[in-house]
């Protein structure tokens, strides 16, 4: 009997995760924004008197990626994670060769929701590439961009192969997201957990857009050295993407930006903020401090 107690045991650990997430999203105020044809999906969490903080997830995902940052974060912030244009909540965007219209787009919501508003920027992997580009087309209303597991600074990234899932079910499923989780997001596989595969299932089911094909490119280099706004990189250690060149990377960034800060997660992977998450929460605070004295 030992196999159906374990399969019981694994369906109600998921029950509490899909619970967890559930309740992170009862607690956020939801707010929409013009996306293409449709809306964007906006989520905040705590006070609003807060000095604002805004996430953007990574590729093929939501505002997931930060369950292990959101409620910290919140303790000091009015965190804001908006579902990134096709992906999780929000509609797809019109269709572009580059990503400057759909930052144009996430511009103009935060817009609505900040008004003239300052505001702190971070984002995670294709979430960083938007927001070099986003800091591009901003304003002085944004203090600070900080780009994590970033791509597309003109150097090749590693091969992280990839198992399709959309057309598997059961234990097949789980183990082809613990594979694309152990390959491309962790460092140490032993860290992948029920939150995280509940994770990597929403998101994977609701991802539309696709944006892989930026990764190789000068595109955030490229937009990055048109910010205004101080600029930190940070990596895990063992980022797939980009272990074991980092330094290249932190070399391609001052390059246009050469005051820019830049932190290394020991240990971690390219979903830093969920493998090392307290690490990642003190370091990003860490750096808005830096940058930011008082705030």
């Amino acid at each position: 009997m030992p196999r159906p107690i374990l399969r019981r045991s694994i369906k109600g650990t998921s029950t509490r995760m899909a619970e967890f997430l559930a309740h992170l999203d009862a607690i956020s105020r939801r707010i929409e924004t013009p996306c293409g044809e449709g809306r964007m999906a906006w989520r905040l969490w705590g006070e609003a008197s807060s000095p604002p903080l805004v996430l953007l997830h990574g590729g093929s995902g939501s505002w997931r990626h930060w369950a292990r940052n959101i409620e910290p974060l919140a303790r000091e912030r009015l965190v804001i994670c908006p579902d990134l244009p096709g992906l999780g909540d929000s509609a797809m965007p019109p269709p572009s060769e580059s990503p400057a219209p759909v930052a144009a787009i996430l511009l103009a919501g935060l817009a609505d929701i900040l008004g003239p508003r300052h505001y702190d920027l971070c984002g995670f992997s294709f979430g960083a590439l938007l927001a070099g580009h986003l800091a591009a087309q901003a304003d002085a209303r944004l203090r600070s961009v900080t780009l994590v597991g970033a791509g597309a600074l003109g150097l090749p990234r590693q091969i992280t192969p990839l198992r399709k899932v959309r057309s598997e079910t059961g234990e097949a499923r789980l183990a082809a997201h613990r594979h694309n989780l152990a390959t491309l997001m962790f460092a140490d596989p032993s860290r992948i957990d029920a939150l995280a595969l509940e994770i990597q299932e929403a998101n994977t089911t609701a991802a539309r857009f696709r944006s892989r094909g930026f990764a190789s490119t000068t595109s955030l280099k490229d937009a990055i050295a048109g910010a205004r706004a101080p600029v930190a990189l940070l990596y895990g250690e063992r980022d797939a993407i980009a272990f074991p060149e980092i330094d290249r990377r932190f070399a391609a960034l001052r390059e246009v930006q050469p005051e820019a800060w830049t932190g290394l997660i020991p240990g971690a992977g390219h979903w830093v903020a969920y493998e090392a998450a307290a690490s990642f929460n003190a370091m990003l605070a860490d750096m808005l401090a830096r940058r930011l004295p008082g705030v």
